[in-house]
């Protein structure tokens, strides 16, 4: 590792279902200090089963933050969880000369260790006009709205979700200029050193875990969890895998076993699209997802 001198954060990061949490907790116990969770779901207190919380046991052997910390009634944003995580790492640094940071969320790691652009404010009238069409006329109409006014985001952008959507078609009308016009491509320095551990795992292995968890996460009770969430299920922080397919059972559109078969081939596709983001990113060092002792001896 770079000086031990200087205050060092190492960022775990992978695809969904690859092991990250194991290794993360090894690596702490190693160093002796605490983890931050980098994950935008696993945040929120109501959301349990489906978001693969760390287990009773992992989250006593070592102190995490950013677990169960908010709730899904708060807007939760990359911008929020840069604010908390640089916050809590300096006041772990204190204590610790390295701290853990694990996840599988892309954008909330970028915003941590290089910072986010800053894009104007949109005022109230244009945010509610644009969500109020969309609960009108759909997805096919944002889809369109987007295309049409922002083709750059479009082509780039993630046409199926709505939010990030509905983000790019509000400040294209506020300020006459694509989203993409305000990220400023220039890095935040941070005052500690950063070292980004990537996990992988052969194609076929990691298809394997993903269906495995979620096969284990229906026995866990995940359809008791989400039945209890149906009076929230608008909210954007149950816009997500295993909580949106369920919800469409719930209302008689698809059978149990269609939504689980469906959970699966979503979640594959979700781990495809982190395979994607990070393999973007030449800083991070990539390792086998059993090879934690290889990783702390590259470390050391």
């Amino acid at each position: 590792m770079n000086s031990p001198d200087k205050k060092t954060v190492i960022v775990v990061c992978g695809p969904t279902a690859v092991g990250k949490t194991s290794i993360a907790i090894q690596l702490a116990k190693h160093f002796n200090t605490e983890i931050i969770s980098a994950d935008s779901r696993q945040c929120f207190k109501e959301l349990n089963i489906g978001v693969a919380r760390p287990s009773t046991e992992q989250l006593s052997a070592i102190k995490h933050h950013f677990i169960a910390s908010h709730s899904i009634h708060d807007e939760v944003t990359a911008i929020t969880f840069e604010q908390y995580a640089l916050q809590k790492a300096n006041e772990l640094f204190q204590q610790h000369n390295v701290v853990v940071m694990v996840g599988g969320t892309g954008l909330y790691i970028k915003a941590f260790c290089e910072g986010l652009d800053v894009i104007p404010e949109v005022p109230a009238g244009i945010r509610e006009q644009i969500i109020s069409n969309y609960e009108t006329k759909g997805m096919e109409w944002l889809q369109n709205e987007v295309k049409e006014k922002d083709p750059g985001f479009y082509a780039e952008g993630e046409i199926q979700n709505p939010q990030r959507m509905m983000r790019a078609l509000e400040v294209m009308e506020a300020t006459g200029q694509s989203i993409l016009s305000f990220r400023k491509g220039e890095r935040t320095k941070r005052d500690f050193n950063i070292i980004k551990i990537g996990l992988e795992l052969p194609r076929e292995d990691l298809i394997r875990n993903i269906n495995t968890r979620v096969d284990q996460m229906m026995e866990a009770g995940l359809l008791e969890e989400v039945k209890g969430l149906t009076a929230f299920k608008d909210l954007n922080a149950l816009q997500t895998v295993g909580y949106a397919e369920l919800f469409d059972h719930l209302e008689g559109k698809l059978t149990l076993a269609e939504v689980i078969e469906r959970i699966k081939i979503n979640t594959r596709q979700y781990a495809r699209r982190q395979m994607t983001w990070f393999k973007k990113d030449g800083e991070i060092k990539w390792f086998g997802a059993r090879e934690v002792k290889r990783v702390i001896e590259w470390l050391s």
